[in-house]
């Protein structure tokens, strides 16, 4: 039977941080059969040849901010830790899609030779063309700029095709719709329009560089077999 051509040659891939394979890896308590799952669609997608880059969060290690951090004042300190804490989930990943049979490489935006490779972008393409999986970790390297950002900035650095947003929805809605059953589903929205209704998929930062870039966002819930 002849395989249709996937429809992007080079994406990148973003789960949020309470969702990431890497995440449940990353604690004892990981939901087994969602992580298993979403490894193999990576693996499936990987054997259809396309390039795929991964940006993921550290919520499940560490959010929020220093117990004793002035309340509306600098949490670099926190934020620090968050960028390491999406390491540890990016090496767990890696670990784990080593195991089944996909090659993959971890790159950090802070300097840590002896654990991962520092972000070079030829590096990172090469990998991709020689058909490894990349798992971008550390955000930008820069406080106060989040997950949704650094996935933003490096897929329109490595030339993506689109952005593929993991979430915990089916889709962009104008609330959430876990928690309010009259929630808005759009089947299709622009950047414009997504950052005038201040929709809450991304950050208006990521939403700014995606546009400018001209690079579209698909967002799917990960938790649904495909």
């Amino acid at each position: 039977m002849k395989t249709e051509a996937p429809a992007y040659k080079r994406v990148r891939a973003q789960v949020e941080r309470r969702s990431a394979p890497g995440a449940w890896l990353a604690r004892k308590t990981f939901r087994r059969q969602s992580c298993a799952r979403s490894l193999i669609e990576i693996k499936d997608v990987h054997s259809l040849g396309v390039q795929i880059s991964i940006v993921i969060g550290g919520g499940n290690i560490w959010r929020g901010v220093l117990r004793g951090s002035p309340r509306h004042g600098s949490n670099v300190g926190g934020i620090t830790m968050g960028m390491l804490a999406t390491v540890i989930n990016a090496l767990a990943l890696r670990s784990t899609l080593t195991k089944i049979g996909v090659e993959a490489r971890v790159q950090t935006a802070i300097e840590m030779n002896n654990v991962a490779e520092p972000f070079i972008l030829g590096r990172a393409i090469r990998h991709l063309e020689l058909g490894r999986v990349v798992i971008f970790a550390a955000g930008t390297g820069n406080p106060y700029f989040s997950t949704d950002t650094a996935a933003a900035l490096r897929a329109s650095e490595i030339g993506a095709d689109v952005i593929l947003k993991a979430t915990k929805v089916d889709g962009v809605y104008d609330r959430d719709p876990n928690t309010d059953p009259n929630a808005k589903r759009f089947e299709r929205i622009t950047f414009t329009e997504a950052l005038t209704k201040r929709l809450q998929v991304m950050d208006s930062t990521a939403f700014s560089l995606c546009m400018d870039n001209n690079v579209p966002i698909v967002v799917f819930d990960m938790n649904k077999p495909k």
